[in-house]
């Protein structure tokens, strides 16, 4: 069975790059637009990964990770947080809800499927 992976990402292209590039690599993948959207994941579905953006409309990335975390099925799994966010409060209130890793925007393609790898071992 393939790894299943969900991405929360509001702009689509960046959306549809990152899930080409993971099913390229024979990894089942889910999207939402929002951490609002990606909410519907998060109700008993089996999911490797969580691999999402910052800002967004409706539902931030942090907040989302903090619903997950909340969740005693989805505490563990590891959450990639992929943004090209600066501000250091904003960074910390990440780390602060346990995501697994940070990824910085733009992302070197071999790079971040080597993170992806290592990350679902």
């Amino acid at each position: 069975m393939s790894k299943r992976i969900v991405i929360v990402e509001d702009f689509n292209t960046s959306r549809q790059i990152i899930k080409k590039i993971l099913m390229k690599k024979g990894y089942s993948v889910e999207e939402a637009s929002d951490g609002r959207e990606a909410l519907k994941f998060f109700n008993g579905n089996h999911v490797d990964l969580v691999i999402s953006d910052y800002n967004m409309p409706n539902m931030d990335g942090a907040t989302l990770v903090e619903y997950i975390r909340r969740k005693e099925e989805y505490k563990y799994i590891p959450i990639l947080m992929l943004s090209n966010e600066t501000n250091a409060a904003k960074l910390n209130r990440a780390r602060e809800a346990k995501i697994t890793g940070w990824i910085k925007k733009p992302f070197d393609v071999a790079e971040f499927t080597k993170l992806i790898d290592k990350v679902l071992q």
